[in-house]
């Protein structure tokens, strides 16, 4: 039997690239089974690929996950706001999780279960953690917040924390406005930067016992290698 053709739409639409059907078939299916209950075979088969081709792209459900957090960070990379620029840094974040918290909306149900999941799962938490500092160092970059700086690290894991506190109360919040989300967000920045200012008036004060401690650190190998040179020169002088 011949093959049926394909419609003008089914010709023109793209098919979406391995990865992303694979993210996209596993959030499918823990939205209707839970994290627990989903098989490896099953997202290769929700994914119409054969399992060999989905353990070359993913190693676990786990990575998955990490490739959706990046399906994520390009939906808003993606998607600047350039009304933006020049605006406060509160004001900028706010947008940016805002974004981002936009982005998942469509996997809302599968991601209530994978906090359920998490929740019971501290090591794979700790993971996920990971992947979120890689993402929000992007993240944090595109709305011009510097991140290689002393306290690059300490803002890169406060955005974390604020965006996982903020979408904690998102995956409850049934208002269609996100009023309690968008409370929850601004308190989080605003705790947020008062400890990032804390830690900006710590690292200033300390600045002057840092510079001393480098001395020091910088002076000690020198006397040792002079003290090490005189003790060469009075042995060479007793043995004459």
């Amino acid at each position: 039997m011949a093959k049926k053709p394909a419609s003008a739409n089914e010709a023109a639409a793209p098919k979406a690239d391995p990865r992303t059907r694979a993210v996209e078939a596993l959030m499918a299916l823990v939205a209707e089974r839970g994290w627990a209950e989903v098989e490896l075979a099953d997202v290769a088969l929700k994914a119409d690929m054969p399992l060999s081709v989905l353990r070359d792209l993913f190693p676990s459900k786990g990575a998955m996950l990490a490739g959706f957090g990046r399906m994520l960070d390009k939906a808003v990379l993606d998607n600047a706001n350039p009304d933006l620029v020049g605006e406060p840094a509160h004001e900028r974040v706010f947008d940016l999780v805002m974004r981002r918290i936009d982005a998942m909306a469509p996997y809302k149900p599968a991601l209530v279960e994978i906090r359920r999941a998490m929740r019971r799962d501290p090591l794979a938490a700790a993971a996920l953690n990971q992947s979120a500092l890689n993402s929000w160092r992007y993240l944090l970059g595109s709305v011009g917040i510097p991140v290689e700086d002393a306290l690059g690290m300490l803002k890169i894991q406060g955005a974390v924390l604020v965006f996982a506190r903020t979408a904690d109360t998102w995956l409850d919040d049934t208002d269609e406005s996100m009023a309690q989300t968008m409370a929850t967000l601004d308190r989080e920045l605003k705790r947020g930067g008062r400890v990032l200012g804390m830690a900006e008036d710590v690292r200033r004060l300390a600045a002057p016992f840092r510079s001393l401690a480098e001395a020091i650190c910088e002076r000690a190998p020198r006397m040792r290698r002079r003290e090490r040179a005189e003790g060469a020169s009075d042995d060479t002088v007793t043995a004459v």
